[in-house]
């Protein structure tokens, strides 16, 4: 590796100077003014420069440091903002990495119940299992760095949609039964549902080139 690129990457394994910034501020504007200068910095000087290494640790970072360093960057951003977009891809990374047995059976029971085309979008096998499913957004989170930003982002998004379906059939099945467990699979479905809408919009600003 370069030393240009072992420069780059020190701040985005953890940036403390930064990520205590942001725990003391209380201006609403510079904790936007950060999310959004840090997001843009990282994707153009990657996708500049494409170097390997780099690229796995970004794809990796969430099982080596966790989400809570990434969500002090950027989970306050705009869900229709690039920080907002980064966000949702790496706490979409973490859902299957912590229970690909669950996003499998959501995602199958979707891509069963509807016959449309976003399970060709997202790109998983048929069927896809729990290793299939992990496989599938570490590819899609490298395509982010090293490919085309906004095919990852409406491949993100049809994963979403089928996950919301799978959701809510499942949610359906335990109505009478559990009714608790329902709820918060129908909670669940919605949430993947506005992700689906927030990471197609962008997608759209991307190609754009308005997404900021």
């Amino acid at each position: 590796m370069t030393d240009d690129s072992r420069s780059f990457h020190k701040p985005i394994r953890r940036p403390v100077e930064l990520f205590d910034r942001l725990f003391s501020a209380e201006d609403p504007a510079e904790v936007s003014r950060v999310a959004h200068s840090t997001a843009a910095a990282l994707l153009s000087r990657v996708r500049a420069d494409p170097d390997a290494e780099v690229v796995n640790r970004l794809v990796s970072f969430t099982d080596q440091h966790g989400i809570d360093d990434i969500a002090e960057l950027w989970s306050r951003a705009p869900a229709r903002s690039l920080p907002g977009a980064l966000w949702r891809l790496y706490l979409l990374q973490v859902m299957i990495h912590d229970d690909p047995r669950s996003a499998a059976l959501l995602y199958e029971r979707g891509r069963s119940a509807h016959d449309t085309a976003d399970a060709v979008v997202a790109g998983a096998p048929i069927p896809a299992g729990p290793d299939e499913l992990v496989t599938l957004i570490d590819t899609i989170m490298r395509g982010a760095f090293e490919g085309d930003f906004a095919v990852a982002l409406e491949r993100t998004a049809a994963f979403c949609r089928l996950q919301s379906a799978g959701a809510t059939h499942v949610a359906d099945d335990y109505e009478a039964t559990e009714p608790e467990r329902a709820s918060t699979l129908t909670t669940r479905a919605l949430r993947l549902s506005h992700y689906a809408e927030d990471l197609a919009a962008a997608a759209s600003l991307w190609r754009r080139e308005a997404l900021t």
